[in-house]
């Protein structure tokens, strides 16, 4: 059981990080400092570099939470394959759970540091690399348990699903007032589900 010291060491580590990763989404890496993130949190500017080390190493823990955060909220298909009921069941689901993650604060954050991530030696890239991993990961999971038509695999599909999604997602955030996410989604639905689903007459 942990010790009040270590309680309270944890909690201003949370509150650090939940301020750090709002102000990375909304100003970005660079244009954040140490004294805007004390401010957020409540916590003291001296603080932040004794639980994180540095600012790079408050951003790479501000994305390693935001991945656990991801994982914790994706939904594992079933053991078995999908049957002729279950089939679109389980794509409605998939798309679903896109559909939750694009709502997750965390996205914004996701969008926001892309070019950082993209930049020679960046040190945040690895963790974009292992985001995208397992959004397509998950995503192959749900997808083979269908029967999928001869040359068209899951994790191609799956490629092609994560990708739209996020082109969703980063258009909305441009111009929310142009771009519905929501229909967007339904729209991808249909068109992926065209292709990937069996056509059962009547």
């Amino acid at each position: 059981m942990a010790t009040r010291r270590e309680q309270t060491s944890l909690e201003s580590s949370e509150r650090i990080l939940i301020a750090a990763a709002e102000l990375f989404a909304d100003k970005g890496y660079r244009q954040t400092t140490f004294a805007d993130v004390a401010e957020r949190s409540g916590i003291s500017r001296g603080s932040i570099p004794w639980h994180f080390g540095s600012k790079e190493g408050l951003l790479l823990a501000v994305l390693e939470r935001s991945l656990n955060t991801i994982r914790a909220g994706l939904a594992e298909p079933p053991d078995e394959p999908a049957g002729p009921e279950g089939i679109a069941e389980g794509f409605d689901g998939l798309l679903e759970g896109a559909r939750a993650l694009s709502a997750q604060p965390t996205t914004k954050l996701f969008v926001t540091l892309l070019v950082e991530a993209l930049e020679p030696g960046s040190p945040i890239h690895g963790r974009y690399v292992e985001i995208h991993h397992t959004l397509r990961g998950h995503c192959r999971r749900w997808l083979e348990r269908l029967p999928l038509p001869p040359g068209l695999s899951a994790e191609a599909l799956a490629v092609t699903i994560v990708g739209a999604a996020i082109g969703i997602h980063q258009q909305w955030l441009l111009a929310p007032d142009r771009v519905d996410p929501e229909q967007a989604l339904t729209a991808l639905r249909a068109l992926v589900a065209a292709a990937a689903l069996p056509v059962h007459p009547g």
